[in-house]
């Protein structure tokens, strides 16, 4: 699996040279042409540069490249037509609107920009081959070039529906996790306040007989009290924002250990460790739940997207914290990412991690080519909805692995 990625970044570079290097092709040729013939093809020389230019940072600043092309493209165009002096359309012009355009369908927000980006490359492409100044010519290049530009608006917008149902699905998982949300919401606001209530009626009935031991009841009221709005920011943050998800409530170690024996039985084996200092009271109850939901949704990927697997290895233990402060230390420095709740987590003593590995069999490969499947996408945003982080991904050898860390103190 790793090899695969690899090859797929190897790929993606050698494409990229090898379109640089058209281009490049394209603009000698344009030289050529300005050497030999009249002052007016000079102009396609400076449009072919500032297309490859264009092109080549077409990452980071892909609407100003693509709006100065057009610019130059247009200026040209009128030039010639002013002077009436007869030119050609240069060809690395030609091809840099043509790779923008697919670029501009598939990545430009929102997307009527970029549409209207792709219809002001083919009324920029239709112009140039005016440059020609003869009507036959003029006509058939016109032609060509919508042709060609048709097949490249095709191929844009097909990257695009690609890119807008992956998001749609996307939202999808997260908004069903939301929904879930609200409902395990009710079911943990349930069990606290029921806690509550019993506490305050025993107290009641100890203050007539022993008002010296209502004190510590009214303490425990309090820190129920306080765990309960703990918890509940935790998940009500969560499900107001827009991108993040939580945790399913009411797991139990006995309830992770009946499900790893359930696919057990039907599937690969699975060895499930859980090691010492950890007890069902342990754990903070959302962390419990979201540890059940990553265990859950980890063997059911092992069974879909790799049904060759041997055996699958799970472990859950607790660790010093040190692996997961030198992680939060290196996002708050790099600054590149926004935070969710790791900032300042160099205050961790301590955090629990789970870590499902299965043998013998990569994962399907479709999973990667899609950029990791919807499943994946729902834990990571319970796990980073608790101040964790998970990482899943192949290791050597042959192995996929995921790990799910969360923090045992909050940041």
């Amino acid at each position: 699996m790793g090899k695969t990625h690899r090859l797929v970044r190897w790929v993606q570079r050698l494409s990229e040279i090898a379109m640089i290097g058209w281009l490049l092709l394209l603009l000698l040729i344009d030289l050529l042409s300005a050497v030999s013939g009249s002052e007016m093809t000079w102009l396609n020389l400076v449009c072919g540069v500032v297309g490859v230019l264009a092109v080549m940072t077409r990452r980071t600043r892909r609407v100003q490249g693509f709006a100065v092309l057009l610019v130059f493209s247009f200026t040209s165009t009128a030039i010639v037509g002013t002077v009436g002096v007869a030119s050609t359309p240069g060809l690395a012009e030609t091809g840099s609107l043509l790779i923008l355009t697919v670029g501009g369908l598939h990545w430009i927000e929102p997307i009527r920009r970029g549409a209207l980006f792709s219809l002001a490359s083919v009324v920029a492409l239709e112009a140039s081959a005016g440059r020609l100044l003869s009507g036959g010519q003029s006509l058939a290049f016109g032609f060509f070039i919508f042709v060609v530009w048709s097949v490249a608006a095709g191929i844009g917008a097909y990257l695009r529906f690609q890119l807008e149902r992956r998001k749609e699905a996307v939202h999808s998982v997260r908004r069903a996790e939301r929904l879930e949300l609200a409902r395990e919401l009710h079911d943990l606001v349930a069990h606290h306040i029921t806690g509550i209530v019993v506490q305050a009626q025993a107290a009641k009935v100890v203050a007539e007989q022993r008002p010296e031991a209502v004190v510590p009841s009214l303490e425990a009221i309090a820190n129920a009290g306080s765990e309960a709005l703990t918890s509940m920011r935790r998940l009500v943050s969560v499900l107001r924002a827009e991108d993040e998800a939580a945790r399913s409530p009411g797991s139990t170690f006995m309830d992770m250990r009946t499900m790893v024996e359930r696919f057990s039985a039907d599937g690969p084996k699975v060895a499930f460790d859980i090691g010492s200092g950890l007890a069902d009271d342990t754990l903070p109850p959302e962390v419990m739940t979201t540890i059940h939901r990553v265990l859950q949704e980890s063997l059911t990927n092992v069974r879909r997207h790799a049904p060759g697997t041997d055996w699958v290895e799970a472990d859950l233990r607790l660790t010093d914290g040190s692996d997961m402060r030198a992680w939060a230390e290196s996002v708050r420095v790099n600054d590149k990412q926004e935070s969710r709740g790791q900032r300042g987590s160099p205050a961790i003593t301590g955090t629990v991690r789970l870590r499902v590995r299965n043998h013998g069999s990569a994962s399907d490969i479709r999973v990667s080519r899609l950029g990791g499947g919807f499943g994946l996408v729902g834990m990571a945003e319970r796990v980073e909805a608790l101040g964790g982080r998970l990482i899943a991904g192949p290791i050597p050898p042959g192995a996929w692995e995921v790990t799910a860390e969360f923090p045992l103190k909050d940041p």
